[in-house]
């Protein structure tokens, strides 16, 4: 039988230094007289995280001031700065209080754009779409920070890679370079955001560079998009999480096998089908125009056309009459920051 230490940050060194916990066939055996201590802590064989006694942990929703049944959506539009009309898209979904959420590219080309949409108008809830890759072959981006810097994250031409693959080698001492360049940016050109995420969802990509993400995401006070029902796949997510840290229940993203005429429907099961918690819808709205289609191409994943769908269900009367038919109420990463940190 192998013993494994399980270190849990919430107690002391000394009864952690304790601590041991025998796994087998995936069961939990403890070796410690301080087992009332530690007994909702138990690891089971998968790394998620049980409560044993008869108390269930507050939700998300309840730690935000909701009931424990209440189904709370965040409504939010990834790549602002990627195009104008992407930016002018996101504005226009805004007003309608429907589309209530967004993050921006920092190193893209209409980010001064938004940034100074942000800077006027201070009660948006924007953040910063950490992006550490570059878009197609004709729209391609140079980093935040001085390419001297961030060597490992560049091309021959100085911008960002388009991709990273199995052969890619990345420093993690340069990754926060950059990632702490686009913040500081950010930051500078007016735009205070509300919350992280990530760009392919690359920082979700193993345990060091997450914690890269993670701890940022700290130092600025800023929320990171991290969801429960990611644990069971990246298991390493929950044991570098603290219970201040804000963790969303579940998400939603359209999948590139949907035809476009079962758009509509693909959303409307979402809505229909929508849980207790707090759940996070990732669209991509966006105006099909030549700007457009010139930039990303029209029917493509994530093209011109594929946003202007998600555009277009998302600004609708049909929307807006599931979310009342349905109960479920709108929130933000502005309330969840204003609440929780």
């Amino acid at each position: 039988m192998r013993s494994l230490v399980v270190f849990v940050r919430t107690l002391g060194t000394n009864l952690v230094k304790r601590i041991a916990i025998d796994l087998r066939f995936g069961f939990s055996k403890l070796k410690s007289r301080n087992w009332h201590k530690i007994r909702h802590l138990i690891p089971t064989f998968r790394g998620t995280l049980v409560r044993l006694d008869k108390t269930p942990a507050r939700t998300l929703g309840e730690r935000l001031g909701y009931g424990r049944d209440a189904r709370l959506l965040i409504v939010h539009a990834d790549d602002l700065g990627l195009a104008h009309s992407v930016n002018t898209a996101f504005i226009a979904g805004l007003a309608t209080r429907l589309i209530n959420s967004g993050s921006a590219m920092v190193p893209c080309p209409a980010f001064t754009e938004i940034a100074a949409f942000a800077q006027s108008h201070p009660e948006a809830d924007i953040g910063i779409h950490l992006t550490l890759t570059s878009g197609t072959e004709n729209d391609k981006w140079a980093p935040a920070a001085s390419q001297a810097q961030v060597s490992s994250l560049v091309d021959r031409q100085g911008c960002l890679l388009q991709r990273w693959t199995a052969e890619t080698r990345i420093s993690l001492v340069e990754v926060e370079i950059e990632l702490r360049a686009q913040i500081e940016k950010a930051y500078a050109a007016g735009l205070h955001p509300t919350h992280l995420d990530s760009h392919q969802y690359l920082l979700l990509g193993g345990q060091d560079v997450f914690e890269v993400y993670l701890r940022l995401g700290r130092e600025y006070k800023l929320p990171v998009l991290v969801a429960r029902e990611w644990f069971s796949r990246l298991p390493y997510l929950q044991f570098s999480l603290t219970p201040r840290d804000v963790v969303l229940d579940r998400t939603v993203i359209m999948q590139g096998n949907v035809r476009p005429e079962q758009w509509p429907l693909f959303y409307r099961r979402a809505i229909e089908q929508l849980q207790p918690g707090v759940t996070e819808i990732l669209i991509h709205p966006g105006y099909d125009n030549h700007e457009l289609r010139c930039l990303i191409g029209e029917g493509s994943d994530w093209g011109a056309a594929w946003r202007q769908r998600d555009f277009d269900f998302f600004t609708s009367d049909e929307f807006q009459g599931l979310l009342n038919k349905h109960s479920v109420k709108l929130t933000n990463w502005r309330e969840i920051a204003n609440r929780m940190l």
